[in-house]
């Protein structure tokens, strides 16, 4: 991409969508060739935004910044992003094109993705010949129907495998999506997508707006803009062709009402569970089948998530009391350093009971974890009989009796 000049001025402009409502727009205007159209997350507009905004725009990218919330009268939430409609999405790409004449790229972050492919794919429907739509930008993306219970393979939002637009993916990896990378990919592969991919090292999903950001996270927010540059820079290096939609294979399945219940459930998988033999932290292996006869809760975990941190308190309460009890808790830490996890048991959170380390994420991916912490209790026989995704306090009166009517059990 070529072309690139000082910033203009920011000014504001309403369009009108071929679905009537009436969008506003913050227009960042720049002197280069390629626009970018900027969406939220399911957290709605952030005030770095601004910040990165400026420092594109004093590159020579143009862009347009929108709030599809305010726009729709919509709480910002993550059901809120399946409302937008497409039209709307569609519309703005057709009306930054027409205005200005320059390449269209879209960036968005999380849940943002769905709206966007949903949008960029009815552009498309609409403008079967044209070209000025170039690609998709996406960070941390999160394109499935929902968190899986543990156990169970992500379903895909149809749009994902109707997608053949070119796509950037600029990914975490401190997050379990980051290990399911190449499902992701693969999807959108299936419609014909160009998919490229960033590994973004030692940061969080939301690193750029957590209010827990680390120094080093928020010294790397300042690099965003940098990266999409790049990404921008990546997608232009491919043929500028038409690229009619993909059919849909099937429709997009309702939003849930409501937050997903996290509790302590029966487990709905294979009973059987995959192998699990790995280092601890004396670099003795430890394997799950040498536990036979004892309840086990495999919790996998990492310092740099808050609920695990949060929890593991109450995971040490239940092991004091049930330490004359045939109960164990292993703990798998995900890719970390063995200095990163002793330094955070000895100064962070004492806990006793054993860790071991999946330095590679191949246990993370074959027992199918997809958010931190994930746990899974099995029973005496070596059957996994209850899983939960997401913290909770382990020493409570309910969980407690699951435990104790699973040491009952005969092995």
């Amino acid at each position: 991409m070529t072309g690139y000049g000082p910033t203009v001025v920011a000014s504001e402009l309403t369009i009108k969508a071929t679905d009537g409502t009436e969008i506003s727009i913050n227009v960042h205007s720049a002197g280069g060739k390629a626009l970018l159209l900027w969406l939220p997350s399911e957290h709605g507009p952030q005030t770095v935004a601004s910040q990165l905004i400026a420092e594109l725009t004093k590159s020579g990218m143009e862009v347009w910044q929108i709030d599809p919330f305010e726009t729709n009268f919509l709480p910002v939430s993550f059901s809120s992003m399946e409302k937008i409609p497409a039209e709307q999405i569609s519309s703005l790409i057709q009306a930054a094109h027409k205005r200005t004449g320059k390449t269209i790229y879209i960036y968005s972050t999380g849940r943002g993705a769905i709206p966007v492919l949903r949008g960029a794919r009815h552009w498309q429907q609409q403008n079967p010949e044209s070209t000025a739509l170039a690609g998709v930008i996406l960070l941390s993306p999160i394109m499935s129907v929902e968190t899986p219970d543990p156990g169970l393979e992500e379903q895909f939002m149809p749009v994902v495998t109707a997608t053949n637009l070119p796509v950037f993916i600029l990914q975490p990896d401190l997050s379990p999506w980051f290990w399911k990378l190449e499902r992701s990919v693969s999807a959108l592969q299936q419609g014909g997508s160009d998919v490229y991919v960033r590994r973004l090292k030692d940061v969080r999903a939301r690193f750029h707006f957590r209010p827990d950001a680390t120094r080093f996270e928020q010294q790397f927010t300042n690099k965003i803009p940098e990266l999409i540059i790049q990404s921008v820079l990546q997608l232009a290096h491919l043929p500028n062709k038409p690229r009619a939609a993909v059919a849909l294979a099937k429709p997009a399945p309702k939003p849930r009402v409501g937050k997903k219940e996290r509790s302590l459930k029966e487990y709905k998988g294979d009973s059987n569970p995959p192998a699990l033999k790995l280092k601890n932290l004396k670099d003795k292996m430890v394997d799950l089948k040498s536990l036979h006869g004892q309840v086990v809760l495999v919790n996998f975990w990492a310092t740099w998530c808050p609920p695990c941190v949060h929890e593991m308190p109450s995971m040490q309460r239940l092991t004091n009391k049930l330490k004359s009890k045939p109960f164990t808790i292993l703990a798998v830490n995900m890719a970390e350093e063995k200095s990163t996890i002793q330094n955070f048991i000895n100064t962070k959170v004492k806990v006793n009971f054993p860790i071991v380390m999946d330095k590679d994420g191949t246990a993370l991916r074959n027992w199918k974890v997809f958010a931190f912490p994930t746990s899974y209790l099995i029973d005496k026989k070596g059957q996994i009989r209850f899983a939960l995704f997401g913290s909770i306090e382990w020493d409570t009166p309910d969980i407690i009796n699951k435990i104790e009517m699973l040491v009952k059990e005969p092995d």
